[in-house]
């Protein structure tokens, strides 16, 4: 069980932080940073555009990394222009640094060449808050040069604001990654308190990050709580969103008889598909009434 855990947590990390590894390898120290962007505008989302970043290498790698931007955060760039078409020119601002893009828009969907100039003077104040863009990560033995990672904060939007922010929450030692991961899954001091609030003090940023990716959430502590398991470690909450175990669920399983149920019973209802009509056939063949019993039965064991 605890495996099966494990292995989405590390997929769910893999997809969301590919931006941090992204720039490996890219670029020798005070090598300009170019190369290829794509666009397409959302028709769902009328005031956003999916924008995506292409770096192409010496030794034949390439980085792509792309995100949804409104279209207030381009500068030059009106949805009328991707729509009607033709030459367009437009930056990305960012505190981190400025990225600008030309090329022409067709049909929705657009194309061209970027430039990407960083703020020097980012890194500096980024360095006084105990945040230095500039030294090697121990997570990536080739590293990440001053302007590899400026170019991933411009994109993330990764500001002194938001620097900030989490060192006046009592977060610990915090180092870049810790930045580009609250960027990415919208962490903040006010979310950090929330579930200090709701009975979960010592979380730090990489649960914080695991209760975003699983929409763990105060509002669903509260309703762990009012399930009857209002003393479960954070892990067992994950489980909990992972594998659906939803208020029905338990009190299926309650009205059945089974009232000494644990969140690994829970889950393993779900997993073989164990619900109250399974547990009523069960009961009417003369199956014992618990979990191991039901599970064998589930999956064609017969007990002695």
């Amino acid at each position: 069980m605890n495996k099966h855990v494990q292995m989405l947590t590390r997929t769910a990390f893999s997809l969301a932080l590919f931006v941090l590894i992204a720039g490996s390898n890219a670029f020798a120290q005070g090598a300009a940073v170019t190369g290829t962007w794509t666009a397409s505008a959302k028709a769902e989302e009328p005031s956003k555009i999916y924008l995506s970043f292409e770096r192409r290498h010496e030794n034949g790698g390439r980085n792509q990394m792309g995100s949804n931007y409104d279209f207030a955060d381009l500068q030059g760039l009106r949805r009328e222009q991707v729509v009607n078409g033709g030459a367009a020119r437009f930056s990305l601002v960012r505190e981190a640094g400025t990225i600008d893009c030309e090329g022409t828009f067709q049909n929705g969907k657009g194309s061209g060449t970027f430039r990407f100039t960083g703020n020097q003077s980012f890194l500096s104040a980024m360095k006084s808050r105990g945040f230095d863009f500039e030294k090697s990560s121990s997570k990536h033995k080739d590293g990440h040069d001053s302007e590899d990672r400026l170019f991933a904060a411009t994109t993330l939007n990764v500001t002194t604001v938001l620097a900030d922010d989490l060192l006046s929450a009592d977060f610990g030692k915090l180092d870049v990654d810790d930045l580009f991961k609250a960027a990415i899954f919208k962490v903040d001091s006010k979310f950090m308190r929330e579930m200090k609030a709701s009975g979960f003090p010592n979380l730090g940023m990489e649960e914080l990050v695991k209760a975003r990716i699983f929409n763990i959430d105060a509002d669903f502590v509260a309703k762990v709580a009012q399930m009857g398991f209002n003393k479960e470690p954070f892990e067992s909450l994950v489980k909990m969103q992972i594998f659906k175990v939803t208020p029905e669920l338990v009190a299926q399983a309650r009205g059945e008889g089974l009232t000494n149920l644990s969140v690994e019973d829970l889950v393993k209802m779900r997993i073989f598909n164990i619900d109250g009509d399974f547990i009523r056939q069960a009961k009417a063949e003369g199956v014992s009434i618990d979990i191991e019993t039901l599970v064998q039965k589930r999956i064609g064991v017969r007990s002695r």
